[in-house]
């Protein structure tokens, strides 16, 4: 497992207080339009230990400050798919 899937899977575990297991990667891309919105790849994590959710979708982004920032957002309706994570995340602002 790579340094940055380590981090948000550490991430994750530390938001949702859950234990968390790696079980892919999908690139993203996001489009309203013509224009692409947001371009990335999430990562997907089997929770165990949460009372509600039993997958995560998850990234990190650079913002102003030198550390990384981290997403997760829970497969709960509406959320069901890496491309619905990203839809809801960007829909409440979270990040570009």
């Amino acid at each position: 497992m790579s340094k940055r899937i380590e981090n948000i899977r550490l991430a994750v575990q530390a938001m949702h207080r859950c234990l968390a297991k790696h079980e892919s990667s999908a690139p993203i891309i996001e489009m309203f339009g013509k224009n692409q919105v947001w371009e990335g790849v999430v990562e997907i994590f089997s929770l165990v230990g949460h009372p509600k959710a039993k997958r995560c979708y998850a990234w990190d982004f650079a913002d102003d400050s030198s550390k990384p920032r981290y997403i997760a957002v829970l497969e709960l309706p509406p959320v069901h798919s890496p491309h619905t994570a990203v839809r809801a995340a960007i829909a409440i602002g979270e990040q570009k």
